[in-house]
């Protein structure tokens, strides 16, 4: 598995910062934009209803959707527990989707799976959490692409599929030199993968030039063409130096792949394995609904968490959190785990243990006689890349686009609007804006480490930004340095 993570920039987002307050000695005008002070309650009832697109239905006709749900049945058809001696003890470490899923499965294939979280939510970096005002403080801004068909098929096993919120099938960009407007490439219901792709960016005469939308085919041609394999190949080189050996106009980074790049891993395109790009790509361009997006409809402990947790639950597994494990024993002779001790110094055994954790975490918790193995080894490269996730309440409504945005900022990665894409912080008076804030370290592409500036810097300038991309809105009040919407 660890080989076939991009060499250039391996592993996922390993911090993230959650912004929703500021302090109170911050004043705003009458026309204010708050952080908090005047929230919609997660508890309120709401009188506006956000869209609601039904499921997509290509996305179940794809093969990667039949070899999902495949393997799901095989799993469950091979390790069904026959009789008491086939059951099996199983200890997950790490309670995020990996975790709960893998529990999901075992315990509907009958053996008794238990999940320890250090934490006391769930979810890991699809965890929420409410604040003092009732308020959902996400780890990050979530969407589903139909291009996920292990994800997809989960939902349709706990028969929740209704609980995501499928938008038009687009993909919208901020326009960098026009403040405040948008542009989309919109793709065409009912044309058959990739022709509703190229419909798409041919359509689109905002953002690139006829000239640059052919010169961008000598390099894409051949991931159709060949596929994985060639996807693969690009793995030594960057985003840039990809479009260099194909002759790709530069602004094609400028509009295009600095945004993929810090949407796809927060980091800038001259530090990202090509591969990644074009694994998305390749994916969005061979699958007709590939590329369109679904919100969830409210918080993800209630909406996603919980319908695994209590599926868990309803055939036999455990789930536990507030329960860290802080060593993983293996026996002297063979080196295989013997145990896991746990913060308060319980000792956990099972017949098979699983790690859920992310590399940052598993990388404290490898025994010794492990360390040196070449497997084992090879998580000396993985590096997690940080990033911040910012919630914003206005205490009047912004002008909004129904689904996720490229901002195509320096500092913002994409954003969404809450109070329109999710049924749960809905509302006609009030805007809550979820932004990604990336790269936010130096060794990312940021020019500052973000990661060690305090709350008021990093809402001060994503303000800032705001009031850059949207100045009809969002207004700099230079006497004072507070901004207003308005």
């Amino acid at each position: 598995i660890m080989s076939q993570i991009p060499s250039l920039v391996r592993g996922l987002a390993t911090a993230a910062l959650l912004l929703n307050t500021l302090p109170t000695s911050t004043a705003f005008s009458t026309m204010t934009m708050s952080t908090g002070t005047t929230p919609v309650s997660s508890g309120t009832t709401l009188a506006r209803k956000t869209s609601r697109l039904p499921t997509p239905p290509r996305i179940k006709q794809t093969q990667n959707w039949r070899e999902a749900q495949d393997l799901s049945q095989q799993f469950t058809k091979n390790y069904k527990v026959a009789n008491d001696q086939d059951r099996t003890t199983v200890a997950i470490i790490g309670g995020g989707l990996s975790g709960l899923a893998c529990a999901k499965y075992l315990s509907d294939a009958g053996h008794e799976a238990t999940v320890y979280e250090a934490r006391n939510v769930l979810g890991g970096k699809v965890s929420a959490w409410q604040d003092d005002d009732g308020d959902w403080i996400e780890t990050g801004l979530h969407i589903f692409f139909g291009a996920y068909p292990n994800m997809m098929n989960l939902f349709e096993e706990l028969d929740i599929e209704d609980r995501l919120q499928w938008k038009p099938h687009q993909m919208t960009f901020a326009m960098a030199d026009q403040p405040g407007q948008f542009t989309s490439f919109q793709f065409p219901a009912g044309v058959p993968a990739p022709f509703n792709m190229a419909a798409a960016i041919l359509t689109n005469t905002e953002m690139l030039t006829l000239e640059e939308k052919i010169r961008m085919v000598p390099g894409l041609l051949p991931m159709l063409l060949e596929g994985q394999s060639f996807i693969d190949a690009q793995d030594e080189l960057s985003v840039q130096e990809f479009m260099q050996k194909y002759g790709m106009p530069e602004r094609i980074n400028d509009e295009i792949f600095i945004a993929m790049g810090k949407a796809l891993d927060f980091i800038d395109p001259d530090q990202l394995s090509m591969s990644v790009i074009l694994t998305a790509m390749n994916r969005f361009i061979n699958e007709a609904d590939g590329s369109q997006t679904a919100f969830l409809d409210g918080n993800q402990p209630d909406r996603l968490c919980e319908p695994i947790l209590q599926h868990v639950r309803a055939r036999g597994g455990q789930v536990q959190t507030g329960t860290p494990i802080v060593e993983i024993n293996v026996n002297d002779e063979d080196h295989t785990i013997q145990s896991l001790t746990t913060a308060d110094g319980r000792t956990i055994e099972a017949d098979y243990y699983v790690s859920a954790m992310p590399v940052d975490v598993l990388k404290r918790l490898i025994p010794k006689p492990w360390s040196t193995l070449p497997y084992f080894r090879q998580l000396d490269e993985l590096e997690g890349i940080p990033v911040i996730n910012i919630q914003l309440w206005f205490d009047r409504k912004l002008q909004a686009v129904d689904g996720l945005c490229f901002s195509r900022s320096p500092l913002l990665s994409v954003y969404a609007d809450m109070s329109v894409c999710c049924e749960e912080y809905a509302s006609d008076t009030n805007s809550m804006l979820e932004l990604v804030f990336a790269p936010c370290s130096t060794d990312a592409g940021a020019d500052r480490n973000w990661m060690a500036a305090s709350d008021e810097d990093i809402v001060q300038a994503t303000l800032e930004e705001l009031a850059r991309l949207f100045p009809q809105e969002i207004i700099l009040d230079n006497d004072n340095n507070n901004k207003n919407s308005g």
